[in-house]
């Protein structure tokens, strides 16, 4: 049976070294409930990102033999002292092909799967049963790579607005893979959403795509196109993956103006609309600033899917799961900006290449 398994690694040493290797690593035979799959495509997300580079100053990067070595910033060594000295496998979800599986899910054998749980930056994967979604016969892997994160992130979403009691989103930036996701859930869905992008060429995609209420931050006039963007759909609820800055700060000052046009009379603590705003990105890894004109009713939390998934019922979370699957080639269509393997993710350059974060890059692992 195939065994030659190699793992991307990252480690950072207690000198503030950071060391990105490919390591092999055994795995035993499937037991009940696991499957054994060759992975064959994986998607490079930015909590991927988080976790392979850290705060490594990119620009330090080299190739040292089989390894690919940064330093790490001494002033964000203390944050890193839980990790330091762990080699940590890296790659939330992917896509592979059943090659052993164990006695109960021998009928899996041959059958390509996506699926969720870590380690997927590597040429094997034993994983459970159950953090796979069996894909069509006639689905290719690269179809299946992305079918996790993005697709449940932006579901995700719309499931906590509606536990919530919220009617429409704002979302920042929108232009993302997952962004569009989310203008195509919400278009279908007959959902109100507020799209912040940063340039005029990303506002003219989204409305391509339908999206009704779009916003250009580089704009002169983007708060007051922001605020009646708001008032058009009634949000109280932000979605915020840039983390860092006034985004957050300037969204909730925008939905409590369009608050206050109800007030009968000036009150000093501001509306009584209850407004929600959740992080869930770190693109700006610098302080989050609140200017604070949005009254006291209000919340500011993060928001991460694995924690979120864990709060909604299970059959929401099937019912989910469910659509993805269907719509795999529509609505939760990922497109790549480049295709890469293993060995690359060791070139500095291309390493430095994949870290910008840049909105609508994307990067997939193949095999």
């Amino acid at each position: 049976m195939e065994r030659d398994n190699l793992e991307l690694r990252t480690t950072i040493t207690p000198d503030g070294q950071l060391r990105v290797t490919l390591d092999p690593v055994a795995l035993p035979d499937p037991a009940e409930g696991q499957l054994l799959l060759r992975i064959e495509a994986a998607p490079i997300n930015p909590s991927d990102l988080a976790l392979l580079y850290g705060p490594a100053a990119m620009d330090s990067l080299t190739r040292e033999g089989d390894a690919l070595v940064g330093r790490i910033p001494d002033a964000a060594m203390p944050a890193m002292r839980a990790r330091i000295g762990q080699s940590l496998p890296v790659g939330n979800e992917g896509a592979g092909t059943v090659i052993a599986a164990g006695p109960d899910l021998g009928h899996l054998v041959g059958r390509r799967v996506a699926m969720l749980g870590g380690a997927m930056f590597a040429r094997l994967r034993l994983i459970r049963a159950s953090d796979c979604l069996i894909l069509p016969e006639e689905a290719t892997a690269e179809e299946g790579a992305a079918l996790f994160v993005n697709p449940l992130t932006a579901l995700g979403f719309v499931e906590t607005m509606r536990a919530e009691g919220h009617k429409a989103i704002v979302h920042a930036p929108a232009a993302s893979n997952l962004g569009q996701m989310l203008v195509r859930i919400c278009k279908d869905d007959g959902i109100g959403l507020v799209n912040i992008v940063r340039s005029p060429e990303q506002a003219a995609m989204l409305r391509d795509l339908g999206a009704a209420h779009v916003v250009d931050s580089s704009s002169p006039t983007f708060r007051a196109d922001l605020t009646d963007a708001i008032a058009a759909t009634g949000a109280t609820l932000s979605f915020d993956a840039i983390g860092g800055g006034e985004m957050t700060s300037t969204i909730l000052n925008a939905m409590e103006a369009v608050a206050s046009r109800d007030l009968d009379q000036y009150d000093r603590y501001g509306s009584t609309v209850i407004k929600q705003g959740y992080i869930y990105g770190a693109l700006d890894m610098g302080p989050t600033t609140l200017r604070r004109g949005f009254g006291f009713s209000w919340s500011i939390g993060g928001w991460l899917l694995f924690r979120a998934l864990g709060r909604l019922p299970g059959e929401t979370v099937a019912r989910m799961r469910q659509r993805v699957l269907d719509e795999r080639n529509t609505t939760f269509a990922s497109r790549y900006t480049a295709r890469i393997t293993l060995e690359d993710v060791l070139d500095p350059d291309i390493a430095r290449a994949c870290n910008r974060k840049a909105t609508g890059e994307k990067y997939l692992i193949t095999a």
